[in-house]
């Protein structure tokens, strides 16, 4: 997840032969990257659409994940717009049966 200007020469091709060896790893760390924009840059509008890639074509975790959100939608979607705090979506989801 680190940006790779920061990596090392000998990095950026040791990760470059695990996405070639595993697309998992690098649709998981796709959608990762997705998901993290959403929340830097409170853009619950796109949460569906992040939902639906997720559902489709993730790895197991994440799409497990991805369904997860969906079931309170609301509460997340205005979590990430900045409608309600980080706490209060925390609380939500951790209480979530």
């Amino acid at each position: 997840m680190r940006p790779r200007d920061t990596l090392t020469e000998s990095q950026e091709e040791r990760l470059l032969q695990i996405r070639l060896a595993c697309p998992d790893i690098t649709r998981a760390r796709d959608l990762a990257r997705a998901f993290a924009d959403l929340v830097r840059h409170q853009r619950g509008y796109l949460l569906p659409q992040w939902i639906r890639q997720a559902e489709q074509d993730a790895p197991k975790p994440m799409s497990g994940f991805a369904g997860f959100l969906r079931r309170d939608l609301d509460a997340v979607t205005a979590g990430l717009n900045g409608r309600a705090s980080f706490e209060l979506l925390r609380t939500r989801i951790l209480t979530q049966p």
